[in-house]
């Protein structure tokens, strides 16, 4: 299994309409074959903080995911909410 965190800071006055983004987009990305989940975190000190962690079962899965039309849709649409550039690490899962 891969797990995938992404940071994002969002701007201040962004970050409802970044959570109403992911609500709507969350559906989607568990279609995704080979997505298990995909939660959404907030840090608890900044407010503008969040991290997705989503769980894959490969990188071919997660790659084929980031490579699609509403990756790219969605991407594209939250960007435009940053205060900052993202940041992702994506690490295997160990039992």
């Amino acid at each position: 299994m891969l797990v995938r965190f992404v940071q994002l800071t969002i701007q201040p006055e962004k970050t409802e309409e970044f959570i109403s983004v992911f609500k709507h987009s969350k559906p989607t990305i568990e279609g995704f074959e080979g997505c298990h989940e995909v939660e959404l975190l907030q840090q608890n000190n900044d407010s503008r903080v969040f991290f997705t962690r989503s769980i894959w079962t490969d990188e071919a899965a997660l790659n084929n995911y980031r490579h699609s039309d509403f990756f790219e849709a969605t991407w594209r649409k939250t960007k435009t909410l940053f205060d900052a550039p993202a940041k992702a690490w994506s690490l295997t899962h160990k039992h």
